[in-house]
């Protein structure tokens, strides 16, 4: 059971990359989306699964509890994020970042009381973003095709990959007691999601094309992130329609944690 999500992840994978051989019928000419047929088709089951059941939650979630404790939760998973922002720092070589990485770990975990208050930040810590896909990407590893995976949402090959190592070392995620771990997983995809409400109203009135913007944002906010905000100019990398919800998908791991 503790390897469910990451099994889970290595069969989409397998799936999509066999799509990716098979799909060329189906493509736009994209070079970044040249399945976009069958991106399309899962960006489509992933958008009614939110807002049929996944938002819904969410909106709950924001009347039930108040926002200091939805603060407190955001504090506790993102400190335990931080500790796999520091690994991924220290794997780019970049040691001074996963030194503070470090230190807000142990500041937030000691005086924030196991991370439920974010006391770094208020000291100037900075907090920083970084995962396996990003470090595959510092190291040379190109984006692949960009993919639309059922719950997990926008992803390119290579994040794919970073994912699936990402879920293997979450300590969330494997959790023995599968009691603990179930409520954790949909307690931190609920909360991810509730997050992301205020954004749902920019994408719908900004957007015309609602998978290319997130696409396109996706894929430019990734790319921005391996340059640590300073990418070389690419004509040919250039996308159009970028917004800020780069950095998540509408519907991807929050709904994939909240059913596990």
């Amino acid at each position: 059971m503790k390897k469910s999500i990451a099994t889970r992840l290595t069969v989409l994978l397998a799936a999509a990359l066999t799509a990716l051989q098979l799909g060329g019928c189906a493509t736009s000419g994209n070079p970044r989306d040249p399945i976009e047929g069958f991106n399309r088709a899962v960006f489509a089951f992933n958008d009614g699964v939110d807002r049929a059941v996944v938002k819904p939650v969410a909106k709950g979630y924001v009347a039930v509890l108040p926002l200091p404790l939805r603060s407190g939760i955001s504090n506790f998973f993102g400190n335990i994020d931080d500790v796999f922002i520091a690994v991924n720092d220290a794997l780019q070589g970049k040691v001074p970042d996963a030194i503070n990485d470090a230190g807000r770990v142990m500041v937030n975990t000691t005086l924030g009381i196991l991370g439920f208050m974010d006391v770094a930040t208020e000291l100037g810590v900075e907090k920083r973003t970084q995962d396996f896909g990003l470090t595959l990407g510092h190291w040379g590893v190109g984006d692949g095709a960009y993919l639309v995976l059922p719950f997990f949402g926008p992803r390119t090959v290579r994040d794919t990959f970073g994912l699936v190592l990402d879920v293997k070392a979450d300590p969330v995620s494997n959790l023995p007691d599968v009691p603990v771990r179930n409520t954790l997983e949909a307690t931190r995809a609920v909360n991810e999601r509730a997050q992301l409400l205020p954004s749902d109203k920019i994408i719908d009135e900004a957007a015309l094309d609602r998978y290319a913007y997130i696409r396109d944002a996706y894929l430019q906010h990734r790319r921005s992130l391996i340059y640590d905000g300073n990418p070389p100019r690419d004509n040919a990398a250039e996308i159009e329609g970028a917004g800020q919800l780069a950095s998540s998908p509408t519907t991807g791991s929050s709904i994939a944690a909240a059913q596990e």
